[in-house]
């Protein structure tokens, strides 16, 4: 195991506890750096409280590694401003993969520790926005919800989930009064019958599988306000 500045390395992000990406990543992990690494491992997934705790409790200088696989450049931003509030902060750093690895998430982690040259430190933060986007309520009269489950992914739901924010976009529907609100789920179920998009608050469910079907639901549905039945998933 290679030497690092650090007195603590922490390996932090969702679904870590238990599933199959935990079963995978604490596999890698100890292989490359022992049993004891376990140790170091914070599940984020019932909230930020989990990693703050282990930040407090931790010898320093220490190096967070964040996995979540939501991770940008804003969410660091954000996560840095939450623990820099925790004693020692001048001693306290963090590296990300920016939600980017592949089927060795532990080795990818792993060589993030010695990349010192990719550790953000937790002072001099840039100033958050008083009113950034994340934390305002999007103006909208409906909440769209798509399905991005592994079955669904499998059936092109990412491309037409592409294809359909950029119909409700051009249309002048999209999270603006009046419009439509997207939040992306995981699996909603039924899955034989998908890619699923869900419409409340009427409780709408929809099959789309190709983009013809994308842009005839935002037209017809959306911007003409009148029924597609034939779309409809039959209960």
């Amino acid at each position: 195991m290679t030497a690092t500045p650090y007195a603590r390395v922490l390996f932090a992000g969702p679904d870590l506890a238990e599933g199959a990406f935990a079963e995978l990543f604490r596999r890698q992990l100890v292989a490359l750096r022992g049993e004891a690494a376990l140790a170091d491992v914070v599940d984020t997934g019932a909230g930020p409280d989990a990693l703050r705790e282990a930040v407090q409790a931790s010898p320093r200088p220490l190096l967070v590694i964040d996995l979540d696989p939501q991770s940008t450049p804003p969410h660091l931003d954000w996560l840095r401003s939450e623990l820099g509030q925790c004693e020692a902060p001048e001693h306290l750093f963090i590296a990300s993969l920016l939600g980017q690895y592949d089927s060795d998430p532990a080795g990818a982690a792993c060589a993030l520790v010695a990349r010192t040259e990719l550790h953000l430190a937790f002072v001099e933060v840039p100033a958050l926005p008083e009113s950034h986007a994340w934390s305002c309520i999007p103006p909208h009269a409906r909440r769209l919800l798509l399905c991005n489950g592994p079955r669904c992914t499998r059936r092109g739901a990412l491309p037409l989930w592409k294809k359909l924010r950029e119909t409700l976009k051009a249309a002048g529907k999209l999270e603006c009064a009046g419009g439509v609100h997207i939040t992306r789920t995981q699996c909603q179920y039924p899955c034989d019958l998908g890619p699923t998009a869900s419409l409340y608050p009427e409780g709408e469910w929809y099959r789309l599988e190709s983009e013809e079907q994308v842009l005839r639901w935002v037209q017809e549905r959306i911007v003409e306000e009148r029924a597609v039945p034939e779309l409809l998933m039959k209960g």
